[in-house]
Formats: structure tokens, sequence, C-alpha cells
């Protein structure tokens, strides 16, 4: 019985120091803190989200101009299907501009 007590004790602390060692890897320690101190977690949150929105912003705005100026590309090749298309889509551009907003 001695001998399947210590292959228990032996499997049970190896278990355990795999569990210590993913908890340290996964840094357990420093999310526990962070739990701990709520008004430190919603810091970090608001933090990330601006920095998030800012990204989101930026990137759509350089993705929007690389559209456009593609587009102006386009025109200036004045192909024929591509250049009924833009010239349409200047047309409603154009209209939505000139509409009084109220």
């Amino acid at each position: 019985m001695s001998d399947v007590r210590q292959h228990a004790h032996d499997f049970f602390v190896a278990d355990a120091e795999r569990l210590a060692a993913y908890l340290e890897r996964a840094n357990f320690a420093a999310y526990a803190d962070l739990l701990q101190r709520p008004l430190r977690l919603i810091w970090l949150n608001w933090l990330g989200g601006v920095f998030r929105g800012l990204g989101i912003g930026i990137g759509f705005t350089l993705i929007a101009g690389l559209a456009v100026l593609t587009l102006e590309w386009l025109e200036v090749l004045n192909l024929p299907v591509f250049g009924r298309y833009i010239a349409e889509l200047v047309r409603i551009v154009q209209a939505e501009l000139h509409t009084p907003t109220y």
C-alpha cells in the first residue's frame, strides 16, 4: 500500500508543479492583482478602448483615402465601364454636397 501512496503523491506533485508553471507563464498573479484593484482595471480598459478607437479611425481614414485615390486614378484612365460608374458616383456626391441639411 505504501508504494501506491508514494506513486499517487508523486503524481499529484508533478501535477501541482505543472499547474504552477502554467499559472506563472499565464501571469496569473498579475491578473489576480488586477482584479483586486478595480479602478486600475477600469482605467486600463478605458485607455485600451480609446487607443483602439483611434486606431480604427486612422486606419479607416487611410483605407478610404486610398480608395478615393484609386478611383481618381481610374477616372484619369477613362476606362469605359469604370468611367461611367465613377462619373455617376461623382454626380451623386456632388448632389449630396449641394443638398441643404436641416
